[in-house]
């Protein structure tokens, strides 16, 4: 990489220089079809016996609940299955994406489908959807005498009319499309330290009450049923209901979406990932507590960091480990998450071992971090190597982008960093973003260059 440009920089341009030099080989390429898409798994677990407010709030509500299946075209098998329920009296119902998202991204290969409590049947068609909450808007297609409008709608609960911790909710859908169920648990508001906000629910939330209505004691929508956590006892999340109410009110006159909807997820994930690495450029870095280097540690709004190091008795290798993630990610289809951060580093202390087993671990944990390669969903990376001083710091930087072959111009983003300062000490640092444009792929490997340097002026000079 020619020198003259960046030492004519001052050291924020710097910065983005390097970062631009980096990556401006890099692109996105079309290649070819996607996997189809698949909803995701969900750990199973038994409901708790209901109380007499469950039953009654289940006996009022179960005219509005519905079983929202996939199937294929040409056939009656079913390709995933989930809940929903009315939200208007014309058939309009609310969903999460996930559970569509076969139809949508093929709608020549699939259909869509409702079953009602009392087994009633009926087509079903795409308005709209927000993958960024996991919603989608559906309506029934009117057949032969069959008016799901009569079966009266769902109300939401007010915004202005906030829930406490503790208040009991109602969790409903088609668990294993074995029944309709109704679960009882309890409201613990919202996640923290989480970029786009979902309910913490107390319950058993099972594979087929996605997108079921979570209701108050008044059997008003509270929230949406989308996830639960893995190997946890009743933990469940919900997707607010005002933006099941926001998308609802949006899209109620829209047409029915019958072709492919990869260009309409691009702008909807290209809206938020604009968002969000402007709000993660805005953080400033944390201190990770190096007596050496300053490394890149962020803030913890909406990014959870776990910690650990060798004991300080160790004959051999010392190091001292931070990682960084984004606990949410977006979901596109069974092949592809997309649309979070995360970020980890090593710092070595190989005073023990000697400048030449200290090189040979240091450089293998370099050669050891894998890349990614093509599949049906991105491209292979393509990665750009340099050195860069950052402010007298020497830093060994690889760069790789992996393209979007269906999501034109969005990419994942990989930056490795090591120091090359030392025989016997160094840190290795690493940030991953998935589902970035090429310009907040610069800004955001810029940003992460700048949380590299000495920890003060003197520690240079005392080598």
């Amino acid at each position: 990489m020619p020198a003259q440009p960046m030492l004519m920089m001052i050291q924020v341009l710097r910065l983005t220089v390097a970062a631009s030099m980096l990556l401006s080989a890099l692109g996105a390429t079309a290649a070819p079809e996607p996997i189809a898409a698949q909803p995701p798994a969900e750990a199973a677990s038994a409901p708790a016996p209901v109380s007499a407010a469950a039953r009654r709030l289940y006996d009022a509500s179960r005219s509005q609940l519905l079983q929202i299946r996939t199937l294929l075209k040409t056939q009656d098998s079913q390709a995933s299955v989930g809940s929903g329920f009315l939200v208007s009296q014309d058939g309009r119902i609310i969903t999460n994406y996930h559970v569509v998202s076969q139809f949508a991204l093929e709608p020549e290969r699939y259909r869509l489908r409702y079953a009602t409590t009392e087994g009633q049947e009926g087509a079903l068609e795409l308005l709209d959807f927000d993958v960024r909450r996991d919603l989608a808007l559906l309506r029934a297609v009117p057949a032969q005498g069959q008016d799901l409008g009569k079966r009266g709608e769902l109300d939401f609960r007010s915004r202005k009319d906030s829930l406490s911790k503790g208040d009991r909710i109602y969790s409903m859908g088609n668990p294993h499309d074995v029944a309709f169920a109704v679960v009882e648990g309890t409201y613990n508001g919202l996640v923290e330290r989480s970029f786009d906000g979902l309910i913490y629910y107390s319950g058993a939330i099972n594979p087929g009450m996605s997108g079921g209505p979570v209701v108050d004691e008044s059997g008003r929508v509270v929230g949406i049923n989308v996830s639960m956590m893995v190997f946890a006892q009743q933990m469940s999340f919900l997707v607010p209901g005002q933006y099941a109410q926001a998308l609802y009110e949006k899209s109620r006159d829209a047409k029915p979406i019958t072709k492919p909807v990869w260009s309409r997820l691009r702008e909807q994930l290209t809206a938020y990932q604009d968002e969000l690495t402007a709000r993660f450029i805005a953080q400033p870095w944390q201190s990770a507590g190096h007596q050496r280097y300053r490394l890149p540690v962020p803030q913890e709004q909406f990014m959870r960091c776990w910690g650990r190091g060798t004991p300080a008795d160790t004959k051999g290798l010392e190091f001292q480990r931070s990682q960084c993630r984004m606990e949410h990610a977006l979901f596109v289809s069974g092949a592809m998450q997309t649309g979070w951060l995360e970020m980890s580093h090593e710092a070595y202390d190989g005073r023990k071992l000697g400048a030449l087993r200290f090189s040979k671990q240091y450089s293998g944990s370099f050669r050891n971090e894998a890349l990614g390669r093509s599949d049906k969903a991105r491209t292979a990376p393509f990665c750009k190597e340099e050195f860069i001083d950052r402010e007298g710091l020497p830093l060994r930087a690889v760069v790789c982008l992996r393209a979007y072959r269906k999501l034109d111009g969005l990419h994942d983003l990989s930056v490795l960093v090591t120091t090359v300062d030392s025989a016997t000490e160094g840190a290795l640092g690493r940030f991953d973003a998935r589902g970035v444009s090429f310009d907040n792929a610069l800004k955001l490997t810029a940003h992460y260059l700048e949380g590299f340097a000495w920890t003060s002026a003197n520690t240079k000079a005392s080598q």
